[in-house]
């Protein structure tokens, strides 16, 4: 069985300022020619849940598996690689360009903590597709109070 490498930390909060990310996302929707290629795109996803688990899947066909990452905390996802772009033939000129290339990344905030030692990640036809155990929450004991 191969394994998808996934890292856990709390370290990387590197997107950028919102504005910045608004414009680009109003200009690379109007027209993918105006994304600025050193920009990172977002892969579309779906995010669902259950009482138990997360079920999260990213569509990010022509990604090898070995360039994608993926990186948790106790309460958010990140989903990090590159997608090279395909061959074209050299006097071949573009009349519709909507695939994005480069680099990607999609930062999903989870609303309740998940458990890091049962998450899985799958990838096949294209699709990225992860399952993470929610924590189960500690229930409150009693401390007892002793006399001295």
């Amino acid at each position: 069985m191969e394994y998808i490498k996934i890292r856990f930390g709390d370290d990387w909060d590197k997107l950028g300022s919102g504005f910045e990310r608004t414009l680009d996302t109003i200009f690379r929707s109007a027209n993918p020619m105006f994304a600025d290629c050193d920009q990172p795109w977002n892969p579309q996803m779906d995010v669902y849940e259950t009482p138990e688990e997360f079920y999260i899947t990213a569509e990010i066909a022509g990604v090898e598996k070995d360039d994608i990452d993926i990186e948790i905390n106790n309460k958010a996802l990140k989903i990090s690689g590159r997608r090279p772009p395909q061959p074209r033939a050299a006097e071949a000129s573009f009349r519709l360009a909507e695939i994005q290339y480069g680099q990607f990344e999609r930062v999903i905030y989870l609303p309740t903590t998940i458990d890091p030692d049962v998450v899985s990640a799958t990838y096949t036809n294209g699709f990225l597709h992860l399952r993470l155990a929610k924590s189960m929450p500690t229930r409150p004991r009693r401390i007892p109070i002793s006399e001295e």
